[in-house]
């Protein structure tokens, strides 16, 4: 059975999807764009801004759901061109500091909103 995880602190879908799903002790986490979640608007700011409030969004979701970024066991960070990855790395280093969970990163075409960076993760209990 699956369970809809939704929290005000982090930005509305823009399309048919939830923030994020649990199922049998699994969370899936929509990919999450440096959209400030009061405001509605994409971060001002470069790579590192935009990483930060992606992070900040995915965080309270795993909050809301229960989950801390220790349970995080997969991410995939979605670029808008590969020069940005040192910048995203930097501060993505910085929210899994011990036992960071598997990772991807890409470089795509173009990314929703125009933005920089997106993130999709993926926790466990």
């Amino acid at each position: 059975m699956k369970k809809i995880i939704n929290t005000e602190h982090a930005p509305k879908a823009i399309g048919p999807y939830s923030q994020a799903i649990e199922a049998n002790g699994t969370l899936y986490i929509s990919g999450q764009l440096p959209v400030n979640p009061a405001t509605g608007q994409i971060v001002e700011g470069g790579i590192a801004e935009q990483t930060e409030q992606v992070l900040k969004n995915i965080e309270a979701i795993l909050k809301e759901a229960g989950y801390t970024f220790e349970n995080v066991v997969k991410s995939t960070c979605l670029l808008s061109t590969m020069d940005s990855f040192a910048g995203m790395n930097d501060v993505y280093g910085k929210y899994y500091v011990v036992n960071p969970p598997a990772r991807a990163a890409y470089a795509v075409q173009k990314l929703p909103l125009g933005v920089m960076v997106e993130i999709e993760t993926i926790a466990v209990k």
